[in-house]
């Protein structure tokens, strides 16, 4: 009997036990509908009052926390997008960091640690002095700007004065800052108010007038004194570009003798006037290239004609360097690991500048990504760089006269697109004084983006004198000057070179021993072929021209 009860307690309790499951599950199935409508009734407005996305974010499809999902890094580099200022050169004259850092100008430093070092002089035994003492001279600026021509010709200037010849300057266009340094220099500025120039020009034993600019000033000129006495002309042509021909065309077989940079722009310029059948049977046709100045020779630690001191010869002068470029590079912040990329010059489309931001910001996003990557390198611990070299660049010249502000406003938005590259900016002002520049710097660029590339671009072998590999483009002056995979590394013009060119870099960051290699070979050219000397050698023939047939 205890067993039928026994029994019957069991099933009893089985029973119940189904029974209570079943309501459980009723229970439960209830409260998943409720749940399920009240959440669709929630998100039905939420959707209606978030933006548009944020639904997905609410879902979890933005927000998750797996770090390799593509949608994630895009959800987040959506919520760290960079606010763009409007006024982005007025950022840059707040010299906000936002935009890079302002350093410089180091003049003082400069005074302070080289002393007194020679601006220009005169070999006064050699050909040029010879041919120029006593002699009247009118040099043609066509503007004032702190940039490769004006300040040729206002070095010229000074060294005609200092082989004591008679100097007169006519500046064309009086904007920019040169007007200081000529006073400075004790170089007679013609007025040029009724004709005074022209007045000037005719007494004078030859006129040089600098760059195709002054192709107007040259025909009325001409139109003014039409007889023979004012063919008193040997115009040095500086550009390379067709317009230029264009405006100049018709004056030149009206002066005596051209001077042209490189033989490459001879060339070109000839055969144009082939083409509109412009004879030149009777002009002195010279090729002088732009030269390397005293005082930056000095600096780089270069003997020149001038300089017979002992106390700034070249070793004391490199030695010098080495303060300059250890004091100015603490200036600046830099580490012994920064490997400065430095680019000089007008800042405009010609010159290239917005591509070699561009380049960097690739070369930046390419490394973030490696170092985010979890990738194993087959590459063991004795072949790895010790210390990593990181890229700084230092662009110059800012608030020059010749400054593209549309140009330099999209080279700042390039910077603001991509913050972390603020870091590695640095910005200089136009100067004059650029020893400490080229002190500080390890690696020199050049990125001409005209068809032609620079004329010739005398930063280029400035750059060299100091001992700075350089990264150019492939045409123009900077093919001729710049000897690839010997004093630099060259890439192709436009965009599509900005790959070659971080290729180019990558490589000199890599590759401190090939920076200084290349670097020495290229200072030993400018000392064969580029300093003041061979350049005054040049000239003397066409100088000497113009004043044996007046």
């Amino acid at each position: 009997m205890s067993q039928g009860i026994l029994e019957g307690r069991i099933c009893s309790t089985g029973s119940n036990a189904k029974q209570l499951f079943r309501s459980y599950r009723f229970i439960l199935v209830l409260l998943l509908i409720t749940s399920s409508i009240y959440a669709a009734f929630y998100l039905q407005n939420y959707s209606r009052s978030s933006p548009k996305g944020d639904n997905e974010a609410f879902l979890g499809h933005e927000r998750m926390p797996k770090q390799d999902d593509d949608r994630v890094n895009k959800a987040v580099s959506e919520e760290k997008k960079p606010v763009i200022p409007k006024d982005l050169i007025g950022e840059l004259r707040r010299n906000s960091t936002a935009a890079g850092l302002i350093v410089g100008p180091f003049e003082s430093t400069e005074d302070r640690i080289l002393e007194k070092r020679p601006t220009g002089g005169c070999d006064k035994n050699g050909e040029f002095a010879r041919v120029v003492r006593g002699r009247k001279f009118v040099v043609v600026l066509h503007e004032l700007s702190m940039t490769g021509a004006p300040i040729s010709m206002m070095e010229l200037a000074t060294e005609l004065l200092l082989c004591e010849a008679n100097v007169s300057v006519v500046v064309l266009n009086k904007k920019g800052g040169l007007m200081a340094e000529l006073v400075r220099r004790n170089i007679e500025v013609v007025k040029d108010t009724k004709n005074v120039s022209f007045k000037t020009a005719v007494e004078a034993d030859v006129v040089i007038p600098g760059t195709a600019v002054c192709a107007s000033w040259i025909e009325q000129y001409r139109a003014y004194f039409p007889g023979s006495q004012s063919e008193n002309i040997a115009w040095w042509i500086m550009e390379n570009l067709r317009q230029y021909y264009e405006m100049s065309r018709y004056v030149l077989n009206r002066v005596k003798v051209l001077i042209f940079l490189t033989e490459p722009q001879s060339k070109e310029w000839l055969a144009w006037c082939k083409e509109d059948n412009i004879k030149l049977d009777s002009q002195e046709i010279l090729v002088a290239p732009l030269s390397v100045n005293d005082e930056l020779a000095s600096g780089a630690g270069i003997s020149s004609s001038s300089d017979t001191s002992s106390s700034s010869g070249p070793e004391v002068m490199l030695d010098k360097r080495k303060e300059l470029r250890k004091v100015v590079r603490e200036e600046m912040g830099l580490k012994d690991s920064d490997v400065v990329v430095m680019c000089l010059g007008s800042i405009n489309t010609a010159k290239g500048q917005l591509f070699f931001l561009e380049t960097a910001a690739q070369m930046m996003v390419e490394k973030e990504l490696s170092s985010k990557a979890n990738i194993t390198e087959v590459v063991s611990d004795s072949e790895r760089v010790p210390h990593e070299q990181t890229l700084k660049i230092l662009i110059g010249s800012l608030w020059s006269m010749s400054t593209d502000w549309r140009y330099l406003e999209a080279m700042l938005r390039i910077i603001y697109q991509h913050p972390n590259l603020s870091k590695l900016v640095l910005w200089t002002p136009t100067t004059t004084r650029v020893v400490a520049l080229f002190s500080v710097a390890d690696v020199y660029v050049t990125n001409s983006q005209t068809k032609f590339g620079e004329t010739f671009g005398r930063v280029t072998i400035e750059a060299m004198a100091f001992g700075l590999p350089v990264l150019g483009t492939d045409a123009g002056g900077t093919k001729d000057i710049v000897d690839h995979n010997k004093t630099g590394l060259l890439h192709t013009l436009g965009r599509e070179g900005n790959q070659v060119l971080a290729q180019n870099l990558q490589f000199l960051l890599e590759n401190p021993i090939a920076r200084q290699e290349m670097g020495a070979r290229g200072r030993e050219k400018v000392e064969k072929i580029y300093l003041k000397r061979h350049m005054l050698e040049k000239l003397t023939g066409g100088i000497s021209r113009c004043m044996t047939t007046i």
